[in-house]
C-alpha cells in the first residue's frame, strides 16, 4: 500500500503564510490529488485540488485567492501555499489521492489515500 506523508505545517499569525506539503511513495501521475481540512467538532471539508496532469485546479470558497495548490508529478508531491491566513483557517490538513485515475471530484468518499495529517494553527 502506497503511503502520503504531510509536512510543513506550525503556527503562524493572521495574516501570514505557511506551505505545507505531500509526499507519496507510490506513484501518483493518474489521479487528482487534494487537500482537506478538519477542525475540532466539524466535518472534514474539502480545501483544493488539482488534476492529474495539473491543468485544472479547483478551491473552497473560503479560501479562494488566499491558498495555491501544486503538484509535481516527477517528485510524486503535492504542495499546498497558504497566504493570508486567518483564525478560521486553523485545523488538521490532510493530503488526499483519488480513488480512480483520471477522475476529478471534491467528495470525501472519493479519495482512497490518506495522510496522517498536520496541524496549522493560525493566531488571531
Amino acid at each position: 500500500q502506497d503511503q502520503l506523508v504531510e509536512s510543513g505545517g506550525g503556527s503562524v499569525q493572521a495574516g501570514g503564510s505557511l506551505r505545507v506539503s505531500c509526499a507519496s511513495s507510490g506513484t501518483i501521475s493518474r489521479y487528482t490529488m487534494a487537500w482537506f481540512r478538519q477542525a475540532p467538532g466539524e466535518e472534514r471539508e474539502f480545501v483544493a485540488a488539482v488534476t492529474w496532469s495539473g491543468s485544472s485546479t479547483y478551491y473552497a470558497d473560503s479560501v479562494k485567492g488566499r491558498f495555491t495548490i501544486s503538484r509535481d508529478n516527477a517528485k510524486n508531491t503535492v504542495a499546498l501555499q497558504m497566504n493570508s491566513l486567518k483564525a478560521e483557517d486553523t485545523a488538521v490538513y490532510y493530503c488526499a489521492q483519488a480513488r480512480y485515475p483520471e477522475e476529478f471530484s471534491i467528495a470525501r468518499a472519493q479519495y482512497a489515500l490518506w495522510g496522517q495529517g498536520t496541524q496549522v494553527t493560525v493566531s488571531s
